[in-house]
Formats: C-alpha cells, structure tokens, sequence
C-alpha cells in the first residue's frame, strides 16, 4: 500500500470521488423521478426536491453494508492505492457522462464496479479481483431486473383485482397519492445503495493510506458527504434519461407507477440490507417493463428495451477498460 501520498492529493482524490456521486445522484435522478414525472402526479421541479430530500436521509434507515461491499469485496484492499482508486474513478465517469450525453440509462452502479476491476487489475492482474464479491454483484446484474419485473407485475395484478369495482377516477385518484409513497421509498432505496458505493470507494482509499487504525470503517463525515453529493446531483436533474425511463419504454397511469416504484423499491431494500451493489437503473427498467407487459406485451417498446440492456452488458468492460487506460497513463506521466 503507498502511505507516501500527500494531503492535498488525497483530498483531490475524495474531491473525484465526491464528484462521482453527485453525476451519480444527476445520472440516476431519472430512476426516482421519471414514474411520478411521466404520471403528472408531481412537476418536475417538485420531483427532484421530493427525491433529494429521501436521497440524502437514506443513511439514517440502512446500515453500511453495501459500502464494506465496495470498499473490500469487489478488489482485494491490500493492492488498492492513489492510482487504482482514480483510475476506477475516471473509468466510472467518462462512462457516465457518454450515457448520459446519449440519453442512455446505464448503470453507474456497475461502471464504479468495472472501474475498480479494471484499475484493480491493470496493477496486479487477474489475482486483484475477489472472485466471491465481484460474482455476487455480477449476479446482480441479472436479478436486480428480473426480480423488479415480478414484483411490479405482481403488484399490478394485486391492485387490479382489489380496485375492480371502484371506478377509474377513484382509482386515479387514490394511486396520485399513493404515489408520493412508493416514490419516497424508491427515493430512500436509490439514496442508500447508491451512495454506499462512493463510501466504500473513499473508505478503503483511507484505509490504503493507513489513514484508519488497523480495520476498514466508513467514518460518519464520509457518510454525510457522500449522501449531501447524491442528493445535490439529484436536484440537478437528467432530463434526458427521464423521457426514456418515463415516457419511451411504456406509458403509465399512477396505479402503474405506484406498482413499479414500489416493486423496485422492495428490490433495493433487500440488496441494500444483504450488503449487495445492484443497479437502481436496472432495477427500475425491470419494474417499468414488468407493469406495462402485465397490461399486454405489445404495450412496451421492446426496441427501446433492448437497446437500454446493450448498454448495461457492455458498462462493466467499457468502464473497466478506460479504467485501465487510466491506470497505464497515470504510471507513464507519473
């Protein structure tokens, strides 16, 4: 481990990874928002306040498992030092803004994920990965959606029988204001396991440098940080993401929208307690198409399903190979 680094560095290097989760926070501001905007429950302004507030007290409702995740279970902490982590670092965000530059509603989650792979790796192979974390969260990437999909199907197939004799006003107007509800939760889910991942990233580069005494922690100052720069990246926004997530994939009515926010949030909690990084954009989408291919299959745009799931397959090499470009680069001009 390098204990040589100085403190100016070390606080640019926090300074990258805060930034990280506010383009985290401004690139999955769309997964909390675009079902309660696409459904005139809530303009848009009010959304994202809506959705940074949960964002940000996320920290007072989980634990910490999901940062111990990113921090010792994805890249063995003993190889991590200042080059890994901005390698990881740069490799996550060029792949953020080119996704979101393009409208395209990728994982950040798993470009962070592939950034340390690819940063662990380039420094000491194959051997810098833990092959029982990294499985874990690549397994995610399957059921995250998967589990999203049945969840909002079930739901709408729940609500549907119990509201069949109330008139379609009544329930329109009973799912606008259940939605505030599910939409908070969804907000809280996003809010503690995305943020986890920035904590865990600044957690072991503390730890590397031998700031922590002996054990990996998550200090407090780290939390309140990191979830002060999620919701600040929630307030500004990603309007180009949130017509594809609200409006492109399927149309919704409240009812549908308080059937996936409420199955996606479900979907998070469990992840966010079992300490696993899954993707809140997958974990949405899923959710998204699962309640409109209950109201038929035809209803979902599957052209622009499939081009949202070409994307999450190639975030983890993409992000990993910039991520190691970045790493060969920082030992050349170094």
């Amino acid at each position: 481990m390098d204990l040589a680094l100085g403190l100016p560095v070390l606080v640019g290097l926090i300074a990258v990874a805060l930034l990280f989760d506010f383009l985290n926070g401004l690139h999955d501001a769309a997964n909390s928002i675009a079902t309660i905007v696409s459904t005139r429950v809530l303009r848009p302004q009010f959304a994202v306040l809506w959705a940074a507030f949960f964002n940000f007290v996320a920290f007072m409702v989980f634990g910490l498992h999901v940062a111990q995740t990113v921090g010792t279970g994805i890249i063995d902490p003993s190889i991590v030092d200042a080059q890994v982590i901005f390698a990881a670092l740069v490799g996550a965000i060029v792949w953020n803004l080119v996704t979101w530059a393009l409208g395209i509603p990728s994982s950040s989650s798993h470009a962070l994920i592939g950034g340390l792979v690819g940063g662990g790796m380039a420094k000491a192979g194959i051997s810098a990965a833990v092959w029982s974390g990294l499985s874990k969260t690549v397994l995610a990437i399957v059921l995250s959606p998967l589990i999203g999909f049945l969840l909002a199907m079930m739901l709408v197939a729940i609500v549907s029988w119990a509201s069949v004799r109330s008139t379609p006003f009544a329930v329109d107007r009973a799912f606008r204001i259940l939605q505030f509800a599910s939409a908070s939760l969804y907000s809280l889910g996003h809010g503690g396991n995305d943020a986890q991942k920035t904590m865990g990233i600044i957690a072991v580069l503390l730890f590397s440098q031998g700031r922590h005494d002996g054990e990996f922690y998550v200090p407090f100052w780290v939390v309140l940080s990191c979830q002060a720069a999620m919701a600040l990246g929630t307030l500004m926004g990603g309007w180009r993401i949130v017509r594809t997530m609200g409006l492109r994939i399927t149309k919704l009515t409240p009812m549908q929208g308080f059937c996936a926010e409420t199955g996606g949030a479900a979907t998070l909690f469990m992840a966010t307690f079992l300490g696993v990084p899954v993707s809140t954009t997958h974990t949405i989408t899923g959710a998204i198409v699962g309640v409109g291919a209950a109201r038929r299959v035809s209803a979902v745009r599957w052209n622009v399903a499939s081009s949202i799931v070409y994307a999450w397959v190639i975030t983890i090499p993409a992000s990993a190979i910039v991520a190691a470009l970045s790493w060969w680069a920082v030992q050349i001009f170094k």
